[in-house]
């Protein structure tokens, strides 16, 4: 086999990469080229992601490839999901895009709901309603009269407007677009009431296409600056979980899967969409995934409560490193108090430190008195929330469930895997850790013709990459710490 070499954007909702992936002897090696810096901007009380810092990004990542003497056999993007780019007649960019921690659907879903209800936005859509989703963005700035939606010929997801400024061609991926609580996992296509109800018009955003699908290619005064030429772009999966999802090395079916960053997913690969009264109740949500599947996930606050306490640290001049951390949570007392990592209270508080105390005292907990036992709270917390959600998971998936995969930076975190295993009574398996590049770069090896099937990644996935296995201990104690975990909500 001849050596193919993709070239995959990772971009997260704090920083991004570019990954160069070579396909070689049925075995992949990827190699990091950049990595940048990606982060909200407040103005004047609107929250915004900086698209065209991140163009820049992606100019400099393409430079970099070319560096190296390789001209890609395609190119790849990735994002985090809902957030949209309004587009106008001209195909002008009208405004940044707003981002999905901006307070301005606080509120929103129940508003909506008033128009149509709760129940039949699920039945129609299978998607878990969260006040950020896309269909509350767009209810949420036509009541405020923002006017690049309102005046806006189309919206693009993050990746496809990012494919948009390197190609001159708008698309939608299907996958991001599942994100956004307008798309119907049945047709696969958009519910036009829906947006109708929200206020738009119901052709403002294009038909969805299907990971794999040629994009365009990169324009000639973009190719010439970056001096890589007119590379191929590909509509890889574009939301950065399905991209992860399709990188875990599953040998079969019988498996759930944990994205580990600072959203925690967990959930299952169905060939159907799952929408019951017990998915509704429990809030669980049918995401598109690649080859035909559905994620059927939960989406769980992950290393954000973590992250943003790591900040509050820094600015006391306490900039403890990762080890250290794992060292300090390893320490600590364990089973002292627990949080509720979904609690509203964690979301976006202006201290999570504060916030965190808060939760224990309003719970009748001892809140932790160390840095150190506040990070094992946090461990222990994430833990048996993934337990509690497996446990509402496993009675509606339509196979058992043997084994958790871990993927994402947080397989890396051998302690809070551990917690876990020991948490849910199951094996768990951590790694790739740098999932969602992989699983970038093997759609476009499915683009490129060069492999066929999901099957065929994984195979391959499972040959290239190294995995660490963890099994159940001390079960006595954390079934304990289970039960009073589940009472302090």
């Amino acid at each position: 086999m001849k050596n193919y070499n993709f070239l995959a954007f990772d971009l997260g909702a704090t920083s991004g990469r570019t990954v160069l992936g070579t396909l070689c002897n049925d075995k992949i090696e990827i190699k990091e080229l950049t990595r940048f810096p990606n982060s909200i901007v407040e103005v004047n009380g609107k929250f915004f992601w900086n698209l065209l810092g991140l163009y820049e990004s992606l100019k400099e990542g393409l430079a970099a490839c070319a560096k190296e003497g390789i001209t890609p056999d395609s190119i790849g993007i990735d994002t985090w999901g809902v957030d949209v780019v309004p587009i106008g007649k001209d195909g002008s960019i009208l405004g940044m895009p707003r981002a999905y921690r901006d307070p301005y659907t606080d509120g929103a879903p129940e508003k909506y709901f008033e128009i149509v209800s709760r129940k039949e936005v699920y039945d129609k859509t299978g998607i878990q309603v969260m006040n950020f989703n896309t269909l509350y963005q767009i209810y949420a700035a036509v009541q405020e009269g923002y006017t690049p939606i309102t005046q806006a010929a189309y919206l693009l997801f993050m990746p496809d407007a990012l494919s948009y400024m390197l190609t001159g061609k708008q698309v939608c991926e299907y996958t991001i677009a599942s994100t956004s609580q307008i798309l119907n996992p049945r047709t696969k296509d958009w519910e036009a009431a829906l947006l109708k109800a929200a206020g738009a018009k119901d052709d403002i955003l294009p038909k969805p296409i299907f990971p794999g699908a040629i994009v365009g290619e990169l324009n000639s005064a973009l190719a010439e600056e970056c001096r890589i030429g007119r590379v191929p772009v590909v509509a890889v999966a574009g939301h950065d979980t399905a991209s992860a999802v399709a990188a875990v090395p599953a040998e079969n079916e019988r498996f759930a899967y944990l994205s580990s960053g600072t959203w925690s997913l967990m959930g299952i690969e169905t060939r159907e969409p799952i929408i019951t009264e017990e998915s509704f109740r429990h809030n669980f949500t049918n995401e598109g995934g690649v080859d035909g599947t559905t994620r059927f996930l939960k989406n769980i606050c992950g290393m954000w409560i973590l992250e943003q306490c790591r900040k509050e640290w820094e600015r006391e001049g306490k900039d403890y490193t990762y080890p250290e951390i794992v060292e300090m949570a390893n320490s600590a007392e364990p089973f002292v108090s627990f949080i509720n990592p979904d609690d509203a209270s964690f979301a976006n508080p202006q201290s999570m430190l504060r916030a965190i105390e808060a939760f224990c005292i309003r719970t009748g907990q001892r809140p932790p008195q160390s840095d150190k036992q506040i990070v094992r709270t946090i461990f222990e917390s994430l833990a048996l929330r993934y337990r509690e959600v497996l446990e509402i998971l496993e009675s509606m998936s339509p196979f058992a469930i043997d084994v958790l995969h871990i993927i994402g930076g947080g397989s890396k975190n051998a302690l809070l895997n551990q917690f876990t295993a020991n948490a849910i009574g199951k094996r768990v398996v951590a790694g790739p850790s740098e999932a969602t590049a992989i699983g970038n770069i093997m759609m476009q090896a499915v683009g490129a013709g060069v492999i066929s099937s999901l099957a065929e990644a994984r195979t391959i996935i499972r040959a290239s990459v190294d995995t660490e296995e963890f099994t159940p201990q001390n079960s006595d104690e954390w079934n304990t710490a289970y039960k009073r975990f589940q009472n302090i909500k």
